[in-house]
C-alpha cells in the first residue's frame, strides 16, 4: 500500500513566483539568512573533517562569497548552490566563479544516493510540505559519513504580526482567516532528524528581535525576503486596507517600545546530524 501524499500546506508555485519576483533585491533583505549562515560556518569550522562534495541548498545570493572569507571553505573541495527560484539561480551563476549552481525543488531532490559529503540548508526547508520527507531525501543523498546542517524559521517567528492580524480581523469581521504561515516547533526537530535516519542530531534556537518604525516597514522586509505567507488554503481575495491599518494600530499598541518603534520576533532553529 502506497503512503498517503503529504498534505498541501504551502503553495510551492506561489513561493517560487515570489522568490522570482524578489530575485533582484533579495540580497538587500538577507540579514536573517546571513546571521544563520554565519552560525553554520562557525559550526562547520568546529568539525574535524573535510568534505569532497558539498551542496548549499537555498539561501540566495552572496553565501558562496561569504563562505570564501571563512576557514570553513578550506574544508570543502567541490561546491554547488541551488535555489527553488530560477531567477535567483541565474544570479548565483553570475556571481559565483568558484561554485556550480542549479535550480531544484527541495521536495524532489535530483541526486543519486550517497553522492554528497555535506548538505547545508540555510533558511528554506520551513516552506516544504513534507519536512520529514525532505530530510529523508537529504539523508539518502549523503554518504554514510556525510553531514547535514541547516536552519529554518521556528514557531515564534512573526508572533506579534500574527496576533495583531488575528485581533484586527476578529474585530472588523467577527472572524479570522489564516494569513501567517505556521512554522516548526523547536521541541520536535531532534526527533524529526532521528526519524529521517540522522545520527547524533543536534538542535538549538537563536531568537532575534528586530525593531521597525511600524508594521508596514516589517511587511516590506518580509516581501523583500520572499518570506510572506504562501499558505495553500489562504483567502483568495485581497485583504482590505482597513484590516492592515487596524492591524498596524494594534501592533503599535501591544508591541512597541517607549520610542514608538515596534518589535518583531524571528526564531531561527539550527539543526544538524
Amino acid at each position: 500500500m502506497n503512503p498517503s501524499p503529504a498534505p498541501q500546506l504551502f503553495d510551492r508555485l506561489l513561493l517560487k513566483q515570489r522568490r522570482n519576483r524578489s530575485a533582484g533585491i533579495i540580497h538587500k533583505y538577507d540579514f536573517l539568512v546571513q546571521r544563520a549562515f554565519d552560525d553554520i560556518c562557525d559550526r562547520l569550522e568546529s568539525v574535524t573533517r573535510d568534505f569532497d562534495k558539498a551542496l548549499i541548498m537555498g539561501g540566495g545570493p552572496g553565501l558562496v562569497e561569504m563562505l570564501e572569507t571563512r576557514h570553513a571553505r578550506s574544508k570543502i573541495d567541490w561546491l554547488v548552490q541551488s535555489d527553488l527560484s530560477p531567477a535567483i539561480t541565474k544570479r548565483l551563476g553570475s556571481s559565483q566563479a568558484n561554485a556550480a549552481h542549479l535550480s531544484l525543488d527541495e521536495e524532489n531532490l535530483p541526486f543519486i544516493d550517497e553522492c554528497l559529503d555535506l548538505v547545508i540548508a540555510p533558511m528554506g526547508l520551513h516552506w516544504t510540505n513534507d519536512l520529514p520527507g525532505a530530510l529523508v531525501q537529504i539523508n539518502r543523498a549523503l554518504k554514510p559519513d556525510g553531514f547535514f546542517i541547516g536552519s529554518i524559521l521556528g514557531g515564534s517567528t512573526s508572533t506579534e504580526l500574527r496576533q495583531s492580524l488575528l485581533a484586527a480581523e476578529t474585530e472588523l469581521t467577527e472572524g479570522a482567516n489564516s494569513r501567517i504561515s505556521p512554522f516548526a516547533g523547536t521541541f520536535d526537530m531532534a526527533s524529526l532528524l532521528q526519524r529521517a535516519g540522522f545520527a547524533l542530531p543536534v538542535t538549538d534556537v537563536d531568537r532575534v528581535t528586530v525593531r521597525y518604525d511600524n508594521a508596514f516597514a516589517l511587511m516590506a522586509d518580509l516581501r523583500g525576503m520572499a518570506e510572506t505567507s504562501v499558505l495553500f488554503d489562504r483567502p483568495r481575495t485581497p485583504a482590505s486596507r482597513a484590516l492592515f491599518v487596524r492591524m498596524a494600530e494594534i501592533y503599535a499598541e501591544r508591541f512597541s517600545d517607549a520610542d514608538g518603534r515596534i518589535r518583531a520576533t524571528f526564531e531561527i532553529i539550527h539543526l544538524a546530524g
